[in-house]
């Protein structure tokens, strides 16, 4: 049972390693057996088609990122503190990446929408449901800050995916010019986004 559970974590890697190198298209099934050291019939035995593997590298992709969203917004601190960490630790994780492989490999996420969401629609739904959930906590954070006078938004849900969206889109330039700088502009643009009173300003009373 260990040496199949084995094979099963090296598919896995393999492909979650070459899908963020190379996007999902251009990938076949005998390409990721070869970097997993894993014969082809054991990519079957778990398995049944390479869009089912897709959907697993996104399940094991979201739960590892998930508990990093949740560390970071739900942690100590005030609730705007918790989202500028949030944006502090992706452009972390991103420049660790740079470093390593030499490029910004972005958003798994946002890459794999760019794709695939006009061509496959099991994943097109997954990628909904991963980013629904990333707006639902954010929204739970900004609801939070609104009720401690710090903005001023009407829809926290809205200004949610407002937020969610700059933070994909400022990932996709980095990816784009291979910069992880262009994540700088994160906080001062989330703060406008949210109408947030500057730091010691008081709540005006009505």
């Amino acid at each position: 049972m260990g040496r199949t559970s084995d094979a099963k974590e090296k598919i896995l890697n393999a492909a979650h390693s070459l899908i963020e190198l190379r996007g999902y298209s251009a990938l076949g099934v005998a390409e990721i057996c070869k970097a997993a050291d894993v014969p082809k019939g054991s990519f079957y035995y778990f398995f049944e088609s390479k869009e089912a593997l897709a959907l697993a590298v996104l399940d094991e992709h979201w739960q590892t990122q998930r508990d990093d969203w949740v560390r970071a917004l739900r942690g100590d601190g005030e609730p705007l503190s918790r989202l500028r960490r949030l944006f502090e630790e992706t452009q972390a994780g991103l420049r660790a990446g740079q470093q390593s492989c030499g490029t910004v490999s972005g958003c798994m996420f946002g890459n794999l929408t760019l794709e695939l969401s006009n061509q496959t629609e099991p994943i097109r739904a997954r990628l909904q449901q991963i980013f629904d959930a990333q707006v639902d906590m954010v929204d739970t954070v900004i609801a939070e800050a609104r009720e401690r006078g710090e903005v001023t938004v009407g829809d926290t849900h809205a200004a949610a995916r407002s937020v969610v969206a700059q933070l994909e889109g400022q990932v996709l330039f980095a990816k784009l010019y291979n910069n992880t700088q262009h994540l700088e502009a994160l906080w001062d643009n989330c703060l406008a986004l949210l109408s947030a009173r500057p730091t010691g300003v008081p709540a005006v009373s009505s």
